[in-house]
């Protein structure tokens, strides 16, 4: 898989981790071109690929017959994904998906069941454990071929400790230690951050890999935005940047569950769509019914949904002023009807925004759809279990022991 964690320029040492992101994103394929791209000694450069398959992370095979134009055909060297696993884990408001992948980023086998993140951490990470252990099992893998997870979750995290913070959707997790649940359990590290962030990183990753900056808005019960800078995950200085979901919209007074009035969230998500079309005697208590309601023709639902992706589109124009994004994507329960979203955000964001910024813009449904947040804390997983410095110190501990 290609990855922009791999260093564009390396360190003085080039260590085996710097050689294996080298390999891993497809940028060296032959020990001559370690050597070549890293200026090492072609020695050198073999003793680091020597390590790397001796300690399982890369494989060395005869190249196709064809590829040689004289003398011995170059071998090719490949990550090797058997002895190497990773886990995504998107925890919603009332659900589970864990998807095993490899570090490849192929997925192995995918579960999900129903589950409210109101049950408390202790009831719903017990089950994130007993269906890890399941899928690990399904696919013949040992538990010690996995080597981190990443955790969605749906509210603030602070992503040095892996902590929630007062999430308002979450009770019962504010501070709690999830990496040191998993720690514990798995003897690996964790990742956890925000859902709209990992699924930022699934989308540019896997359906925008060109792309460098990119805004992800997530219009489900609540709002959400998350935010590739340069090919990474924005998150700012504590981790909550792109919380767009409370930025006030015009004159609008609509009460907000933070107290406030006017927020995005209060006017736009499909918590808030849902209670409207319940005064009108409609049957709806979440974004899904709304979304129900539109495919099914309601009138009062389809401009409901055209009028917010108005909304989201007056906040999104300032933001596509200010940080000048090339692709923008909507992702979320109410992107399963976004045409009718698509169509109020794109004429908000055309009519505010300035020319010169919308110029090459894309406005694009998601294309990763529901697997969007488990798949992006994977590739979260992946990155963190390649990142030179996570495998230099796995092979200096297996030299030392």
């Amino acid at each position: 898989m290609s990855s922009p964690s791999a260093p564009s320029a390396f360190a003085a040492t080039h260590s085996p981790g710097d050689v294996l992101a080298l390999i891993s994103s497809g940028a060296a394929a032959t020990r001559a071109d370690v050597a070549r791209i890293t200026g090492l000694a072609r020695s050198t450069a073999s003793q680091r690929v020597d390590a790397l398959i001796t300690h399982g992370f890369v494989d060395e095979t005869a190249a196709d017959a064809g590829a040689s134009t004289g003398g011995r055909p170059p071998r090719r060297l490949q990550l090797r994904t058997r002895e190497h696993a990773v886990a995504g884990v998107d925890l919603g408001a009332s659900h589970c998906r864990v998807a095993l992948m490899d570090i490849g980023a192929a997925t192995l086998a995918t579960k999900e069941d129903p589950l409210s993140i109101a049950d408390g951490p202790d009831s719903v990470l017990r089950h994130v454990e007993r269906t890890l252990h399941a899928l690990l099992k399904e696919t013949g893998r040992d538990p010690g071929t996995l080597r981190s997870i990443g955790v969605g979750v749906p509210g603030p995290v602070e992503f040095s400790t892996g902590r929630p913070v007062d999430p308002p959707i979450m009770p019962g997790w504010h501070q709690y230690p999830i990496p040191e649940f998993f720690a514990s359990r798995f003897g690996v590290r964790a990742l956890v951050d925000n859902d709209v962030n990992v699924m930022a990183l699934a989308e540019q990753r896997r359906a925008f890999p060109d792309t460098r900056y990119l805004l992800y808005i997530k219009v489900g019960t609540g709002i959400g935005c998350g935010i590739v800078a340069d090919g990474r995950l924005h998150r700012g200085a504590q981790g909550c940047a792109g919380d767009i979901g409370h930025i006030r919209v015009g004159d609008q007074e609509e009460p907000c569950r933070c107290g406030n009035s006017g927020c995005l969230e209060a006017v736009a998500g499909g918590a808030a769509l849902a209670a409207r079309l319940a005064a009108l005697g409609l049957e709806a208590a979440s974004g899904s019914d709304v979304v129900r309601l539109v495919k099914s023709g309601n009138r009062d639902a389809v401009r409901m949904v055209r009028e917010a992706g108005r909304a989201v589109g007056e906040v999104l124009a300032s933001l596509v002023n200010f940080f000048n994004p090339d692709t923008v994507v909507l992702g979320g329960a109410l992107a399963a009807v976004h045409d009718q979203l698509l169509a109020g955000v794109r004429e908000a964001v055309y009519r505010r925004s300035h020319p010169l910024a919308t110029h090459v813009l894309r406005i694009e449904p998601s294309r990763t759809g529901e697997d969007a947040a488990a798949l992006g804390a994977g590739i979260l997983a992946i990155e963190h279990a390649l990142s030179p410095a996570q495998v230099d110190r796995q092979l200096a501990r297996a030299a030392a022991s």
